[in-house]
């Protein structure tokens, strides 16, 4: 009950918060740095062991900058993150700018659905609830539900704003199937770790084995559906350029693994340009592969046969 009340504390704070305009939520911001950088130093470990492992051609004093800069943007990207839930249409359209629509739009109005890689890059948020209301098909974010039931009642409630329709990890395949009929845009989150007992694939990633979810590869290579990458750019605080990049546009012709390498390494890229932005804080290579795992000999689980049977 006390947990319960507590969080609905936290959800009412939270709301009223999202009411300020972003230039007091970004004084707001300016503290928070402090306080989780030179206070209490939130995960400062974690960020800075991936940093010189992710960089070791970069001396401490460059892994130290980047390291400030990351948590400066980190704190800007909370409540930006508190702001969802009541900035309007009209700001989220001024402060979120799409390059190349016409692309995906040539698809979407052929009947045909894209399949969309993202990352925990920039403000990943404001860029999915933005393309509910960019795109003129059904956009179906694939999220992982909180372990706070209230919680996650309120930040689905965020997410769905603008005509976003949020699916659960685990309802992925029944919602390909039961969309299959009119074109849809999916986006997946291809930077996130899968568990240790769902890690199939590994690859390396900025120096270091990581395991890499194969989600968006199987899933276009069984229905052909095109592959876009949602390149985001930093562009001033909360202004931000999205570029859909297509990466994969005949997902059938192509190798093993080949599309999963395409968007690790173009993820790899696009953290190597501007490395401040991506989500360090992450502990994004917690598990380490078994000695005898190597990339070339992995075969996909039973997912794909799931993937076979009802698609």
């Amino acid at each position: 009950m006390i947990k319960r009340a507590l969080s609905h504390i936290g959800v009412f704070v939270l709301t009223v918060l999202s009411l300020l305009p972003l230039q007091i939520l970004y004084l707001f911001a300016n503290g928070a740095y402090v306080l989780l950088y030179y206070v209490f130093g939130y995960r400062k470990k974690v960020v800075r062991q991936n940093l010189m492992n992710s960089f070791p051609e970069k001396k401490l004093e460059e892994i130290i900058a980047i390291e400030k800069k990351f948590f400066k943007y980190f704190s800007s990207l909370i409540f930006e993150v508190i702001k969802m839930r009541s900035i309007s249409s009209k700001e989220l359209d001024k402060r979120v700018k799409f390059k190349n629509v016409d692309l995906v739009e040539a698809y979407l109005k052929n009947n045909e659905s894209v399949l969309f890689c993202s990352s925990h890059y920039g403000n990943y948020e404001w860029v999915c609830m933005a393309i509910g209301m960019t795109f003129s098909g059904l956009h179906h974010p694939i999220y992982k539900p909180l372990s706070n039931e209230i919680f996650d009642n309120w930040f689905l409630k965020m997410r769905s704003r603008y005509g976003n329709q949020m699916i659960s990890m685990r309802q992925t395949i029944r919602a390909i199937q039961s969309t299959k009929h009119y074109p849809t845009m999916f986006t997946f989150g291809s930077d996130q770790a899968p568990s240790k007992e769902d890690s199939q694939y590994w690859t390396t990633l900025l120096h270091q084995e990581a395991s890499i979810q194969l989600g968006v590869e199987k899933i276009a290579k069984k229905t052909n559906r095109p592959v876009f990458y949602l390149k985001t750019s930093y562009l001033k605080r909360g202004y931000y350029e999205v570029d859909c990049v297509p990466i994969c546009l005949d997902p059938k012709n192509t190798a093993e693994f080949e599309i999963t390498e395409i968007h690790t390494h173009f993820l790899e890229d696009l953290i190597k340009e501007e490395p401040a932005y991506w989500l360090w804080s992450h502990r994004r290579w917690k598990y380490k592969p078994e000695k005898s795992v190597r990339k070339t000999e992995q075969e996909p689980k039973t997912d794909g046969k799931i993937l076979q049977s009802e698609l």
